[in-house]
């Protein structure tokens, strides 16, 4: 064996080439709660273009969905932002929790986004959705939510001051996030049903449907529940990597996942 100071075994400074494959057209970074089960998993559903990847951090949160635990998660976002690829580039950089953002405020979200990635187009779930329905075309929304009670009153006001209307809202009234993440989409779908022949029945006019929470699963739903029911249809995660997409500059049309991947912004 070489004794300890005899470096004749090692070989440095061995030549190389390099060449950007990982991250090369766009990369997204994406704050996503400890209690999440399902926004990466969408997100890998959903971003397949080579080139195009994601970069993910989880932010610290409690299990039961209240104003006061979204609330918290505030002074968390821009420590976590920072450990995606730190002091390097983000071309979108995503907070991923749609009720979090209603409670705190967009402006808000973004400015804890910002204070760590500076650079970076920014966005959350509602951002996107909002994105979404003015590149629809959509005023009167259909919303869904597995939200309790308090959560859902923040959610409806916080769309309709944004200039949209909310002609029928439905609920699962859950507040645990492991049991939100595990509704399958025939219940999903059953609910969407049912909010939209409410709408009908109650003479209300909609335009789209939204499916409000990240740990809801429906992106690859999306495309054949439109069929069904003959309205766009998107939710947070589906939004959101939509979003993230285009404002990173991939405008490429899907639309075997929906109407709206054949939108730009």
């Amino acid at each position: 064996m070489a004794q300890e100071n005899d470096q004749s075994y090692l070989i440095e400074n061995l030549p190389f080439t390099s060449h950007m494959v990982i991250g090369q057209k766009a990369r997204i970074g994406l704050v996503v709660l400890a209690t999440d089960y399902t926004v990466e998993h969408e997100f890998r559903q959903i971003i397949t273009t080579p080139g195009v990847d994601v970069f993910a951090a989880r932010i610290a949160n409690d299990v039961t969905i209240t104003p006061e635990t979204l609330a918290a998660m505030g002074p968390r976002i821009t420590e976590t932002a920072s450990i995606i690829l730190p002091d390097d580039r983000l071309d979108v950089l995503a907070y991923g929790c749609t009720s979090a953002s209603m409670v705190m405020g967009e402006e808000a979200v973004h400015g804890y986004l910002r204070a760590a990635k500076p650079m970076a187009a920014l966005t959350t779930p509602i951002t996107a959705a909002f994105a979404a329905f003015r590149s629809m075309g959509a005023k009167r929304i259909a919303v869904l939510t597995p939200y309790r009670r308090d959560v859902n009153a923040i959610v409806y006001r916080y769309i309709t001051d944004h200039g949209f209307e909310v002609p029928v809202f439905g609920s699962f009234n859950e507040d645990q996030d492991p049991v939100v993440a595990s509704i399958d989409a025939e219940s999903l779908t059953q609910a969407i049903e049912t909010i939209k022949h409410k709408a009908q029945k109650d003479g209300q006019d909609i335009d789209m449907v939204f499916v409000s929470c990240t740990s809801i699963r429906l992106a690859e739903h999306v495309a054949k529940i439109e069929a069904d029911i003959g309205l766009p249809v998107t939710s947070s995660n589906h939004a959101m990597a939509w979003h993230c997409l285009r404002l990173a500059g991939i405008n490429t049309p899907m639309p075997h996942l929906g109407q709206l991947y054949s939108r730009g912004i």
